[in-house]
This record gives C-alpha cells, sequence and structure tokens, in this order.
C-alpha cells in the first residue's frame, strides 16, 4: 500500500529564494562562461594542437558548463509548484546517477590526459573528481532517503547545489588564468623563435 503522503505536494515554498537565486547565478556564470571561451578562441592565437584544446575542452570546460546546468536544473525542480515527494526523490536520484556516470567518463579522460604531457595537480582531482563525484553521491542518496527524511534530504540538496555552484566558479576561474598563462607564455615562446 502507497504512503498518501508521498502524493502531496512538499512544502518547499521556504526554499524558493534560496534556489532562485543558486539557479539564477547558475545561469548567469555559465553564460559568462561561453563568452569568455568564445573570445579566447575568436583572438587567434593558436596555443596548442586542436586534439590538446579539444581534450582541455572535454576535460576542464564542459564540465564547468554540466555542474553549472546541474546547479541549475536542480533549482528548476527544487521551484516546481506542487512537487511531490516521490516524483523529486526519483527526479533527485536519476540526477544523482546520471552526474555520477558522467564524473565517471571524466574520471576516465583525465587519467588517460594524465599519461599525456600535462600531469593534473592535486587540485585538479579534487575540484574536477573528488568533489564533483561527492555532490553527485549526496544527489543519488538524497534520491533515496527523501522519503524517509524530508527535512535533512532538503538541507543535503541545498549542500550539493552550492557545492555544484562552487565547484562550477572555481573551476571557471582556473581555466581563465590557465587561458591567460598560457597565451602570455605562447607569445613568449614565439618571440625566442624569432630570435
Amino acid at each position: 500500500m502507497t504512503d498518501p503522503s508521498l502524493s502531496h505536494a512538499l512544502a518547499l515554498a521556504g526554499w524558493q529564494s534560496f534556489y532562485t537565486l543558486v539557479g539564477s547565478s547558475a545561469g548567469a556564470l555559465t553564460g559568462l562562461t561561453f563568452v569568455v571561451i568564445t573570445i579566447s578562441a575568436e583572438r587567434g592565437e593558436d596555443t596548442g594542437s586542436a586534439s590538446t584544446r579539444l581534450t582541455g575542452t572535454r576535460l576542464f570546460i564542459t564540465p564547468t558548463a554540466v555542474h553549472f546546468g546541474a546547479a541549475l536544473w536542480l533549482s528548476a525542480l527544487m521551484c516546481i509548484p506542487g512537487q511531490t515527494a516521490l516524483a523529486l526523490a526519483a527526479l533527485l536520484a536519476v540526477t544523482g546517477v546520471a552526474g555520477l556516470i558522467y564524473c565517471g567518463t571524466l574520471i576516465s579522460r583525465l587519467l588517460g590526459f594524465a599519461s599525456g604531457a600535462y600531469k593534473p595537480f592535486s587540485s585538479d582531482w579534487i575540484w574536477n573528481v573528488v568533489l564533483p563525484v561527492l555532490a553527485y553521491l549526496a544527489l543519488a542518496v538524497t534520491g533515496f532517503t527523501l522519503l524517509h527524511e524530508v527535512a535533512v534530504s532538503l538541507y543535503a540538496v541545498s549542500a550539493a547545489v552550492l557545492l555544484l555552484l562552487f565547484i562550477g566558479i572555481h573551476n571557471a576561474w582556473d581555466v581563465v588564468v590557465w587561458m591567460t598563462t598560457e597565451r602570455h607564455a605562447h607569445r613568449e615562446r614565439q618571440r625566442e623563435k624569432r630570435r
């Protein structure tokens, strides 16, 4: 027999402002990330092979957009009027599992990339593997615990969403700093070749 409380709407009104702020931030930062990448690409400076740039994009830029997108998606889920515990639990579990699968592909790519010229730093592993896995794992687990521990689960979701937003901010900053320093290093290498 199904618990009738599972089909009743969750009281999420108290979370509305939080998720509106986080979702708006995630959306705006996704757009800014695209702008930075586009401007950088339009400058026309070839700082590496096409293969290296594509690998770098897949490893460091795309996940940033994915984490911002996940924060936006989760913020939207938490703002749906009439959201039931059962529906939200299923959506959180699916989102968490999908995020873990995505992280698995990133780990595989990062391990392959690590055997090349670039050796990821410990901070690369922390911000691109460990923290995203924790965030998506928390979402998956919350999907299974929401039906039994609603209040705790709602706080766990908010923590995971904030973590994804902060991961995206950190990783976007890392990419911008890397692009800036790499562009400078490329110019220096070009000057040395001309001498």
